[in-house]
């Protein structure tokens, strides 16, 4: 434990490079990150991480929904997705003719704001789709993903919430000059085409917002907590009204006001050469220039003096949400109150919370969490009640969990493992490029000074017992909002009408002379490396078990995993004995008092039930993982049995049925997999009530005492692979009992069947699925590059036509899934999500798409190209090195596979995707799961995709 309590001080120090850049670095800063400030005032975070040859890229800028205009809620978000429209020289065929159009379309948007009469304001929207249809011929739609996806960027995306707007992409080095062209393209102006298809795609986020159960909960806890400050009265998404009328013009002003280069930040991290990156990002950022931002008057908060309770129904499982609100991110009262978070719930499940509440069943679920944002922030605890408990006994029961804190009835030690926990995570957060770049960007948000961010640790380190118990007993007053979270109808459900939009021109084949000139650039190609496996993985055998080990080049963490060859298929029961495990002890240590013995080691423990295998993992120090091991098997070969906890513990899982049988989510994964296995499946084939009932607590504690005298391999990840192996010997016996013969589930033909389950919901869900050949390796480069062309990510020929072209969803997609397995057959999934009047449309359109293979070179060698990038800077590393192994086993290759891919991709031609689409997709019968509200659902739309049936919850889940 000693090595995390040094006192170690982190002190900005100032540094000239050798081109006269100014940066600054923290002393003692392992990750050795480089803060440059450009004349104009821009921001970069550089750092190196040699992973992969690749960066991961953040454009975070400091504005977010908190800056939208009262009139114009939703604006900020809005606008992030105008950002991937293009600007006068990417995503246009002539700049010239298609201004002049958009200038009038933007004129009738402010005519169309300004009038009140409904009648008047449709013929108005009906003109604005007229010239918006005009304008689209010049348009190119997608061409911002087409040019950075050329480049093999993955994870291109954006969001935007209370006070951020970051956008991001993670590249080949060898592609950044060629990344900073385009993103300075389109940091330097704004233009809005395509603007009322993309605004449709908003209100269908809108929806999906408004059939998110937690969405409803947060809203009016934020409402309640900030009744004067944005974070409680201005949504990320906005309300209905302004997103009906929006202002081009408001936008613009928006996007000059804020998408300024001293508001935003470039935050870098991967295989980079510092001198090299910061004189290219000067090169294409430095000319934007300075302004200055808004003026701004703080809104302050009244304090919170009495309790406030609001209610709010759905469909879903009662449950009841408390928060107090808190000082802003980095004060001394966040950092408190986020201690706090972890004395109640804490990843090693050893919080008051978790071993008082969940532990002991004496609620469906409990847990606290914190949030920080730029301004004020809060703390909050959410608890579950059980069915014959009502809300306020759920409140009751939480607030107890809090009285302890004041009083200060928690152990000494646990502060010091909640500190040690903290230092644990951020190692595991800042060794991956990803976890970095981050925690960088959000620091900037935030308004924060990296040597700020790494002092943290040392400032939670002084913290006393004495200082918490203080705090609490200051804090937690009746001062907090209260939120009831009741089973009923949602009547503040909003049902919008179609507005008609006429489906526009996306010009798939049409090439912008800028993207022309980035496909034409040529850069050194980044060679791929294959690894070999047998090379990077070390084994060994002990008694008559094989270790595996991989090294850790990172820190001083560590992972053991033990992987047993069988799962539910061999063992119904074996998932249930693992979770029934945590509520048990053993004669030496409470349950509770187990959680608290692995927390205090800060080693955490993981057990994952899959059809074919049992994995048991440990994570921790290095130094203590033996001590977790010892623990383990300790609990495991000792465990009591106790019938009570049994009988309680069953009570929860039907509880628990209960609550999955309203989660909109929970139901639409059941009905798919109904509609993809049918009536007898791995899913449905559940234990009954009265078998969980009638069954004795030993028949599954047995299991648990026998478990490592079954078959099973060791991987071990870490530093010291031979003090390993001289200490692993004495925990490990030979095995004595034989894996016992799986059970075999039937993989049933898809034959043009509908089922539908009616839920109250604003939007209707559509998943359709088709049962294919058995599994070929030979292929999954076609696979990929047909992924990628057609059904996948913002450059799809799907996404274009059903989102860009027709704004018929906010999500839609076609996927192929090779099976993990061979002898198992593939699946086609088709998923959309849309407004019920217009479903019919959607319908058609995936048919057209699926019935015929579209045809566009351009985009086809986008999508080739692409994936070789990918492949070619892909690198793989940490314990993926070990569990690769164990996925390519399963389909009978013992090299790293990604080398054939890569040589199929190469040669591929559009003819041999097309002639796998012939053969292995068009041929496919899909069975459909719809859910909806059945008052609502087109039945001509349903009847044309084959027989329908409205099934019961009971059939789908087999209970």
């Amino acid at each position: 434990m000693s090595l995390y309590m040094t006192d170690t001080k982190y002190t900005s120090t100032f540094h000239t490079d050798k081109n006269n850049y100014e940066y600054i670095t923290i002393s003692n800063d392992k990750n050795n990150v480089r803060i440059y400030t450009l004349k104009n005032g821009l921001k970069v975070f550089l750092a190196q991480n040699f992973d992969a040859p690749r960066i991961q890229t953040y454009i975070p800028v400091r504005t977010g929904s908190n800056n939208d205009p009262s009139d114009n809620t939703g604006l900020a978000h809005y606008l992030e997705h105008m950002m991937f429209k293009g600007t006068s020289k990417l995503g246009t065929q002539n700049w010239e003719k298609e201004k002049v159009l958009l200038d009038q379309i933007s004129e009738l948007f402010e005519q169309h704001k300004a009038e009140l009469n409904p009648d008047k304001k449709k013929e108005i929207y009906k003109k604005i789709d007229e010239i918006s249809q005009e304008a689209s011929q010049y348009a190119i739609a997608n061409e911002y993903d087409k040019a950075i996806s050329s480049l093999g960027a993955t994870g291109t995306n954006a969001h935007t919430w209370f006070d951020e707007t970051v956008y991001k992409n993670n590249i080949p080095n060898n592609e950044l000059e060629k990344w900073l062209k385009i993103e300075k393209e389109r940091f330097s102006e704004m233009v809005l085409r395509l603007f009322h298809t993309e605004l449709e795609s908003v209100y269908e986020e809108f929806n999906r917002a408004q059939d998110n159960d937690s969405r409803l909960v947060q809203y009016e806890l934020m409402d309640a907590l900030f009744p004067t400050h944005p974070n409680g009265q201005q949504t990320t998404l906005g309300k209905a009204e302004h997103l009906k009328n929006p202002s081009m013009k408001a936008i613009h002003k928006y996007f000059d006001e804020y998408y300024v280069p001293n508001n935003y930040a470039m935050v870098l991290v991967g295989d980079l050469d510092f001198e090299e990156t910061i004189k290219l990002i000067d090169q294409y950022f430095g000319t934007i220039p300075y302004k200055e931002l808004p003026k701004k008057t703080p809104i302050v908060e009244k304090p919170i003096t009495e309790i406030v309770k609001r209610v709010v129904k759905s469909p879903t499982t009662p449950r009841v949400q408390i928060a107090w609100r808190t000082e802003s991110y980095g004060s001394r009262e966040a950092m408190l109150a986020d201690v706090v978070v972890n004395i109640l719930s804490n990843r090693g499940e050893a919080g008051l919370l978790d071993l008082n509440i969940n532990q002991t069943q004496k609620l469906l679920w409990g847990q606290a969490f914190s949030v920080g944002l730029k301004q004020y922030g809060y703390f909050s605890i959410v608890a579950v009640p059980k069915e014959n408990q009502t809300l306020d006994e759920a409140r009751d029961l939480v607030l107890e969990q809090l009285e302890l804190v004041k009083k200060g009835d928690f152990p000494d030690w646990m502060l010091p493992a909640i500190i040690n926990d903290f230092k644990i995570q951020r190692m595991k957060t800042l060794e991956t490029a990803d976890g970095l770049a981050t925690n960088l960007y959000d620091t900037y948000i935030k308004g924060r000074s990296w040597e700020q961010e790494l002092n943290e640790m040392d400032i939670y380190a002084q913290f006393t017992k004495q200082d918490v118990v203080n705090f609490a007993n200051d804090f937690f007053k009746d001062n907090y909002v209260i939120i009831h979270k009741e089973k009923g109808i949602n009547d503040k459900l909003l049902r919008v009408e179609n507005p008609g939009i006429t489906p526009i021109k996306i010009n798939r084949d049409a090439q912008s002379e800028f993207l022309k000139e980035i496909l034409a650039e040529k850069t050194e190609d980044i060679q791929p490396e294959f690894i070999d496996y047998q090379k990077e993985i070390e084994t060994d055998t002990i008694k008559d078990k094989r270790l595996s080990f991989v090294k850790n080049k990172y820190n001083d963490l560590a992972q053991v995993h033990f992987i047993f060859p069988f799962g539910s298929d061999n063992d119904r029961e074996l998932g249930l004995s693992t979770q029934l495990l945590q509520y048990l002890g053993t004669e030496k240590f409470s349950p509770e008092d187990l959680k608290k013995e692995f927390f205090k080691i800060g080693v955490t423990n993981d057990f994952k039930t899959t059809q074919d295998q049992l994995l048991i993992s440990l994570n921790g120090l290095e130094e203590n993982i033996e001590k977790g091991i010892e623990l383990l098997q300790h609990w495991l070969s000792d465990v009591k049995p106790d019938q009570k906890i049994y009988n309680q513990f069953v009570e929860t899982i039907l509880e628990n049925r209960v609550a999955i049988k309203k989660d909109k989510n929970r139901i639409m994964t059941a009905l798919s997999t109904y509609a993809k296995l049918g009536d007898f499946s791995r899913f449905k084939d559940v234990i009954s009530k009265e078998q969980l009932q009638n069954t004795n607590v030993e028949e599954f504690t047995v299991r648990m005492k026998n478990l490592f005298k079954f078959p099973y391999q060791i991987f071990f990840y870490g530093k010291d692979f031979n003090n390993f192996k001289n200490y692993i010997g004495q925990y490990i016996d030979n095995t004595s009992f034989a894996v016992p013969e799986p059970k075999l589930y039937p993989e049933p033909e898809t034959s043009g069947k509908v089922y539908f389950i009616d839920y109250d919901m604003v939007q209707v869900e559509m998943m359709k699925v088709a049962k294919g050949h058995d599994v070929d390796t030979r292929n999954f480069g076609k696979i990929n590059v047909f992924n990628e062309y057609f059904g996948k990510g913002l450059s799809s020929i799907v996404f274009q036509e059903i989102r860009e072209s027709k704004s018929l969803a906010y999500s839609a997609y076609v996927s192929y899934a090779a099976n993990a397995e061979l002898g198992h057959p593939d699946y086609v999934t088709t998923y959309i999500g849309t407004q019920p009047d217009k479903l019919q449309i959607a319908v058609d359109t995936m048919t057209d798409l699926m019935n015929e293979l579209p045809e566009v070179p351009i985009q086809f060698e986008n999508a080739k190209n692409a994936a070789l990038k990918q492949i070619a800077s892909t690198r793989i590393t940490r314990t993926n090195i070990f569990f690769n192994t164990l996925k390519l086993k399963k389909l009978g290759i013992s090299y790293d596979f990604r080398k054939d891919m890569y040589e199929q991709i190469q040669s591929l031609s559009f003819e041999e995707v097309k002639n796998f689409y012939q053969t292995e997709i068009k041929p496919l019968h899909f069975n459909t799961a719809i859910i909806g509200k059945k008052e609502n659902l087109n039945m001509d739309a349903v009847n044309k995709m084959g027989t329908f049936t409205e099934v019961s919850l009971e059939e789908i889940f087999g209970y």
